[in-house]
């Protein structure tokens, strides 16, 4: 019996972690810009090719059994036109795949008010990139009504022993007084590829998933954590009109989208155990990692 095919669209950081457990399921080829020794000898078939030129595209239609997609969308403007020709290029074969999961942001939910935010909640995409995120859910989901099985994971904050903003507490750049602060949510860049390997088994159609930890803290706390965990000064603690004059445009709509995201579906449906259910526990698997490489 053949295993069956999945294409990845989008191999970065996230979809490589996932290899392990997804090669002893799938038939794995991947899209990439340019052959990647490192996925060969994993024994990923390679197809090269590139989300903004559609007429490189044209070998993935009929490929696959299952798609993951986590290729983001351009740097600017209000859609995502790679979903847009990923999917066109898909629509092309004889049927498409029978599952896709799409690693999409919790940013789609927009400003909540440091509410609990469950995946029934109305979105309201208040930036730029949550909006390129959205438009390429909602191309999504109307695909899905047609068959293609889909599933949206909503991703917050992604970190692991490599992804961690060091640089921003060494700089000392400010957070917000206690008392203005907002929340923030995170998820372990494992655990997120646990979650893509169990939404390809176990996703329900057209389904949103908060793909999260069970922390529940405000912003300056995990920068003090991650000060405390690297032995760094904690950042100095200002007011939101401060913050407005010290800090980005960027690093500002951060703070300005205060929500506690809930994870029960996730839970519940994908059957999702955590490998690091707080950030206390992503620390100091960190912490040891680089105890052990320095």
């Amino acid at each position: 019996m053949r295993k069956r095919r999945l294409l990845i669209v989008g191999c970065g950081d996230v979809a490589r972690r996932a290899l392990p457990c997804l090669l002893r399921r799938w038939q794995v080829t991947a899209l990439v810009r340019q052959h990647d020794p490192g996925l060969r000898s994993q024994g990923v078939r390679q197809i090269v090719g590139d989300l903004d030129q559609a007429e490189s595209l044209a070998r993935l239609a009929g490929l696959a059994d299952a798609v993951l997609h986590s290729a983001p969308p351009p740097g600017e403007g209000s859609d995502d036109p790679r979903t847009r020709r990923l999917l066109a290029t898909l629509a092309k074969a004889r049927s498409l795949p029978r599952r896709l999961v799409y690693i999409s942001t919790s940013g789609v939910y927009g400003p909540c008010n440091g509410e609990r935010v469950t995946e029934t909640r109305r979105c309201a995409a208040a930036t730029p990139r949550a909006r390129r995120r959205l438009a390429a859910e909602t191309r999504l989901r109307a695909v899905g009504r047609r068959g293609l099985r889909v599933s949206l994971l909503r991703a917050p904050g992604i970190y692991a022993a490599d992804r961690l903003p060091l640089e921003r507490v060494r700089r000392g750049d400010p957070v917000l007084l206690a008392a203005e602060d907002s929340f923030t949510n995170h998820i372990h860049a494992e655990d997120l590829a646990a979650a893509c390997c169990a939404a390809l088994e176990r996703g329900r159609p057209n389904r949103a998933y908060n793909i999260c930890d069970d922390s529940d803290l405000h912003m300056g706390d995990w920068f003090d954590k991650l000060a405390d965990a690297f032995q760094l000064p904690r950042p100095p603690r200002v007011t939101r009109a401060e913050a407005q004059l010290r800090l980005s445009p960027q690093l500002l709509s951060f703070m300005n989208e205060s929500r506690r995201l809930t994870n029960t579906r996730m839970k519940r449906e994908l059957k999702l155990k955590l490998r690091y259910p707080t950030v206390d526990d992503g620390l100091k698997a960190a912490l040891e990692k680089h105890r052990c490489s320095g």
